[in-house]
């Protein structure tokens, strides 16, 4: 259920793109001073994003990266995939590999539980739920990256 670094990086940057008018572009230095992921670490993952079919670059004058679909039609799934983030499901918590319902770890039974759900909102939810309205705060970036 752990969602990595690249992964959550990915989706302030889509959040941002999901933000302006549909079909608009945004730079990449744009985008990496929005969501205060350093520009040669967003690169990367745009690229990613791009050959996941998430985003699409446009090149030349007023070019840049636009979503590849409308807001409500990019799950939250698809971001995390595309970033390498992965949503493995058989990862045991407490890191001794691999546990299921024959050879479970002792908080396998509730881990299993609580990582269907993760994965079921990530497949259910899609960047226009998560859009910042009128009642949401804006995803603002923290410096250094790091967990509070």
């Amino acid at each position: 259920m752990h969602v990595n670094q690249t992964a959550q990086y990915a989706l302030r940057a889509l959040m941002h793109l999901a933000s302006l008018p549909d079909g608009s572009t945004a730079r990449a230095r744009d985008l990496s001073q929005a969501s205060g992921v350093p520009p040669a670490y967003l690169s990367k993952i745009m690229r990613r994003l791009v050959t996941g079919g998430v985003l699409r670059a446009r090149k030349g004058h007023g070019g840049g990266f636009v979503l590849a679909r409308r807001p409500d039609r990019i799950r939250l799934r698809d971001v995390i995939e595309a970033a390498g983030g992965g949503l493995e499901r058989d990862v045991c918590v407490f890191g001794i590999g691999r546990c299921d319902s024959a050879d479970p770890c002792p908080l396998h039974h509730s881990w299993s539980r609580m990582n269907e759900a993760f994965h079921s909102w990530a497949q259910k939810t899609t960047l226009a739920e998560l859009r910042p309205g009128p009642r949401r705060r804006r995803v603002r970036a923290r410096r250094g990256g790091g967990h509070r």
